[in-house]
């Protein structure tokens, strides 16, 4: 198949939207959680957890594609290493109508080392330039690439720059970097999102040094001050996780006016609300209530009644037949406190 190309329209939108995106969390970005982000924040970019190419093709889990249209913008990041299947695998992730396909480069889990992918492949920068080629050959969605600044004993200040140099040299335009080497051996993948150091100051140099490219910066962003402080510096967005998972309102409800330069901020009560019709959906399709509220127990996150609210919602939403108004009286806990 011949090369596809980027719609420069579509490019420069996605793009826009990358000022500020909510990082890929395995077992945490579902559809459910990006849902509700979206409600929260219209314009930021959201992604999907990692879905493996080989559950895709061998696997035939198409159903890990599942979305709503009302997501958009949002990206499918897949793991990988055989250029072939991850084309067949951005092939269903581009006909399922993902905005953007996203590999990662960056995962340090063992499960994922022994699928030779995630961020071992940092060690072979050529294979992940077959790759991504080939991913192109496939869609006219952007591939991008989620990368560490290097992994065990690699020099991050020789590895890094190298390695981006080939994703250009690849044609790609756009990468996210988390700013903190992974240790593949002797750290767990919670310790290696918070025990190598992280390292700003080189980041904000691969922007220098190649200023064609979009560049995102990743690790330990927790409020917008620092991502306003990241963007100064120079860079083209800012990726945030656990921070906008475990604190969504003081991350997303000020996201559109503060990063984007909308004219107002979203209601969290509002957003519980809106979520409504979604869980009733979602029951009548045969789901469990908590299947969505376990998304949402952040959402009054050092407010009045925010203890409560997770309390209700946690001992309420997994019994037989929960539905919106077990929600509704986990939000009244919120709204007294606050009267």
């Amino acid at each position: 198949m011949a090369d596809l190309q980027v719609s420069e329209n579509n490019r420069d939108k996605i793009w826009g939207h990358a000022r500020l995106s909510v990082a890929p969390m395995m077992d945490w970005t579902d559809r459910h959680c990006r849902y509700l982000h979206r409600l929260l924040s219209r314009h930021t970019l959201l992604y999907t957890e990692m879905v493996t190419a080989p559950a895709l093709v061998r696997g035939g889990a198409v159903h890990l594609l599942d979305h709503s249209v009302d997501e958009h913008p949002v990206a499918l990041q897949l793991g990988g290493s055989d250029p072939q299947e991850l084309a067949r695998a951005t092939k269903l992730g581009a006909d399922a109508g993902y905005d953007e396909i996203n590999l990662n480069v960056g995962c340090p889990s063992d499960r994922v080392q022994s699928g030779t992918f995630g961020a071992v492949l940092m060690k072979t920068p050529e294979l992940v330039a077959d790759c991504v080629h080939a991913m192109q050959t496939e869609t006219d969605a952007e591939i991008t690439v989620k990368c560490r600044i290097g992994v065990d004993d690699q020099v991050p200040e020789d590895v890094l720059p190298d390695f981006i140099n080939q994703m250009q040299l690849a044609g790609i335009k756009r990468i996210s970097i988390h700013a903190r080497k992974a240790w593949l051996k002797g750290l767990s993948p919670k310790e290696n999102r918070d025990v190598p150091p992280l390292d700003y100051p080189l980041v904000y140099q691969m922007k220098r040094d190649f200023p064609a490219l979009h560049l995102s910066i990743n690790g330990g962003v927790a409020t917008l001050e620092e991502a306003h402080a990241h963007l100064a510096e120079g860079m083209d967005g800012v990726m945030i996780g656990r921070a906008a998972y475990h604190n969504p309102t003081d991350i997303l409800c000020t996201a559109d006016r503060e990063i984007f330069g909308a004219d107002d901020d979203s209601d969290p009560v509002l957003v519980v609300h809106q979520m409504l019709p979604y869980i009733e959906t979602h029951l009548t399709q045969g789901g469990k209530l908590n299947q969505i509220t376990r998304h949402m127990l952040g959402l009054f996150a050092g407010k009045p009644g925010a203890r409560a609210w997770r309390r209700y919602l946690s001992e309420h939403a997994t019994k037989p037949g929960a539905g919106p108004e077990t929600v509704l009286a986990a939000l009244q806990h919120v709204t007294q406190a606050a009267a």
